[in-house]
């Protein structure tokens, strides 16, 4: 079994590991219900058996909570993905957790399956009153369940705040990626306005963001508006477009672009067109260009 070296956990009241004093509270001692990703149901067992292996006791309550209770006979391999995670989660809570960890709770399931389950999963946690730690490389995921928000960038937090936080002030460029914005590279010129920046590639952007120096610049795709090639001071090539949820979304050499349906028509957008980009100056952010290897800087 793996020890840390260093660090400090407690929840509550309750410490389970001071490395300095060198406390290591064992696995098995430790209350924490948890939900792997593949579920990890066992085959051979009912519903209810997975959900009593886990409590040592029937927990028919459980199954109530969660309407599974019907299926208290059946075993995995006559569930649906949906249905699967719910007897997990029973599993998890039979032990009668005081922190729940969630370890990628959607990856084994479809697409509209995860709509749904998704939005069941948000509904329990918020009347279970258990704090709950979700592991996710999906954002809209991590911004759909949580209250914060930890990115981890090569074992470093570079960030630990609300989703909004996270999309408005971006500590680096992953955690702006991982938002879904555009992240592009410049050359910053101070303005009275906050700054100009000469893009990588051709083109300039106007941030109210007050910055001299390489830098990076972040913008989310609805933020950007498409125009005449003319009539703007940057300029890209579309490679392709498609649509989600009502709005086109453009994808062009450098950067993407979410776009009103019916904006100069579908076919003036076509692969290959020209178009110009522009933004407002205060939905353009900036931060420091990391120097190569570093995680990051947060920008003026």
């Amino acid at each position: 079994m793996e020890r840390a070296c260093r660090g400090r956990i407690a929840l509550g009241d309750e410490l389970w590991l001071d490395a300095d004093r060198h406390v290591h509270l064992v696995p098995e001692r430790r209350r924490v219900g948890y939900l792997p990703q593949d579920y990890a149901l066992f085959p051979h067992l009912t519903v209810a058996g997975n959900v009593r292996f886990s409590g040592r006791r029937d927990r028919s309550d459980l199954l109530e909570r969660l309407r599974i209770a019907h299926l208290g006979g059946a075993r995995p391999a006559q569930l649906s993905g949906g249905e699967r995670q719910r007897v997990a989660l029973a599993r998890a809570l039979a032990r009668e957790p005081r922190v729940l960890l969630l370890d990628e709770p959607f990856g084994a399931l479809d697409a509209i399956t995860r709509q749904r389950v998704r939005s069941e999963l948000a509904e329990f946690l918020a009347g279970l009153g258990l704090p709950a730690l979700l592991v996710t490389h999906a954002f809209d995921e991590a911004a759909f369940l949580a209250d914060r928000i930890g990115v981890l960038d090569q074992g470093t937090l570079v960030q630990l705040s609300s989703p909004s936080e996270l999309i408005e002030n971006p500590a680096t460029a992953l955690v702006a990626e991982l938002t879904g914005a555009n992240v592009l590279d410049g050359i910053a010129e101070p303005s009275p306005a906050g700054a100009s920046v000469r893009l990588s590639g051709g083109g300039e952007l106007v941030s109210s963001t007050r910055a001299k120096g390489p830098v990076q610049v972040i913008v989310h795709p609805w933020a950007l508006e498409l125009t005449d090639p003319g009539a703007s001071a940057l300029t890209d090539t579309v490679l392709a477009v498609g649509q989600d949820r009502g709005a086109l979304v453009v994808r062009l050499t450098r950067m993407t672009v979410h776009a009103p349906p019916g904006l100069n028509g579908r076919a003036a957008l076509a692969a290959g067109s020209r178009v110009g980009v522009r933004a407002e100056p205060g939905s353009v952010r900036l931060i420091e260009a990391a120097p190569p290897g570093a995680v990051g800087g947060v920008g003026g």
